[in-house]
């Protein structure tokens, strides 16, 4: 029996008045403990009161369908038996925090969760909860104003990537919150879509396949995030107004940094470094990217599909295998403002105003060349290919499209990018 279905333990007085009538609304704690049963204290429950649940291991799935918080004392587990989710809140204005929500069902199909917060759930918390061993970890549809705060989640280690579902899961939602969780052994880390007005911050996701799976969803701010060691790091995708400001990505095999189809936003002060390609810039235009530090990777930034009209400067350039992968008609200008560092630059400052008195160019003949015959590698260390790029470059006419910066800086902007230097991918 539920320790207290009838008699209310621990009542609150609320100071309030409703409809009006001057009578006072009342909530009350209902307390579960071990052997006990937490979905009969959420049916006991009127709305706004709290259960609180004592440490233990709790054989359930539970559905709450109204204002209630679900508050764990000491880290209870609920287990829902590896069938279906194992919380479904169907109910607007509910918390759940302090719990350890494990083993739902396995259904792609039926989306199971260890959360799942259903279409007009609104203004739902989930908070300083351990969320292990699901499909999903926290599924949020088409509902508003939700907050995911500072969550453990772990995916299904013992399935394959492709079987495992998203760590959060996020669509059509406004106004969501999605903060300071860590992540890890999902498909993809946060997946996001047709969502308005977000804010993603302080999260750290790592193994997985990318850290964010991000498309349709404007106006919202990326900042603050850790993703390492995933195939891929942030992968932004068909969004307009975003701002990308001082996220981390190391270690991606792939891409650190995805801007696809992206316009009018704002990428700044991340650190990309050691992935397969820093950032990869595809389709883009009319963005600012501006004081990045891009280090160590195989190739610092993939310029692809007519990504022009955008600002690119005060960024670091540094270690990075070949820094530009550029393939135009026409060549692109950076750094007009105030330039930006490459660590290749090898031309000189006579004057001493820290900016190279003649312009970097990042591509060459050869480097396009590369591109399309790969096996050249084999010989770009020869006297030919050396004397190939050294002609190109005295006469104009064999000379390929590049990115040039006209400004280019004699020493780094980022005073510690030292401290990224070894950060490579597996």
């Amino acid at each position: 029996m539920l320790a207290s279905s009838k008699a209310r333990i621990g009542t609150t007085l609320i100071a309030g008045v409703l409809l009006g009538t001057g009578c006072a609304a009342w909530s009350a704690v209902l307390q579960v403990k071990p052997g006990q049963s937490i979905a009969a204290a959420v049916r006991a429950a009127q709305p706004g009161d709290t259960v609180q649940v004592e440490r233990g291991t709790y054989n359930e799935n539970l559905v709450i369908d109204k204002r209630l918080t679900l508050q764990g004392i000491d880290r209870p587990t609920i287990s829902g038996r590896f069938s279906g989710d194992v919380i479904r809140v169907t109910g607007s204005d509910v918390t759940i925090q302090g719990m350890i929500v494990r083993d739902s069902g396995t259904d792609q199909d039926k989306q199971n969760a260890g959360i799942y917060i259903q279409p007009g759930a609104d203004r739902a918390t989930v908070q300083d909860c351990e969320i292990v061993y699901n499909l999903f970890g926290i599924w949020l549809e088409h509902s508003a104003d939700s907050r995911l705060l500072r969550n453990v989640i772990t995916g299904r280690r013992d399935l394959m990537s492709v079987n495992r579902g998203n760590g959060i899961e996020v669509y059509n939602t406004d106004r969501s919150q999605v903060v300071d969780n860590k992540i890890s052994y999902t498909r993809d880390g946060i997946y996001v879509d047709w969502s308005r007005h977000a804010i993603f911050r302080g999260n750290i996701i790592h193994h997985v396949r990318y850290g964010t799976h991000y498309m349709n969803t404007n106006n919202s701010v990326w900042e603050n995030n850790q993703s390492y060691l995933n195939r891929g790091g942030l992968a932004l995708m068909e969004v307009k107004n975003l701002v990308v400001r001082n996220n981390i990505a190391w270690g991606n095999a792939d891409h650190g940094i995805m801007l696809r189809t992206i316009q009018d936003s704002t990428i700044e002060d991340n650190v990309v470094a050691g992935n397969g390609r820093g950032f990869f810039i595809y389709d883009a235009e009319f963005n600012t990217v501006k004081d990045n530090l891009v280090i160590g990777n195989h190739t610092g930034i993939h310029l692809a599909a007519g990504s022009r009209n955008n600002k690119v400067d005060g960024n670091d350039f540094i270690g990075n295998q070949e820094q530009v992968k550029y393939v135009a008609t026409a060549d692109t200008e950076w750094g007009r403002s105030k330039g930006n560092y490459w660590s290749n630059y090898s031309g000189w400052d006579q004057n001493g105003d820290g900016v190279g008195d003649v312009a970097y160019e990042a591509n060459d003949v050869v480097d396009r060349l590369n591109w399309q015959y790969p096996l050249l590698k084999l010989i770009l260390s020869s006297p030919s290919i050396q004397t190939l790029r050294f002609v190109a470059r005295q006469f104009p006419v064999l000379r390929a499209p590049s990115i040039v910066d006209k400004h280019p800086r004699m020493q780094p902007w980022n005073r510690n990018w030292s401290r990224w230097n070894g950060k490579q991918f597996n």
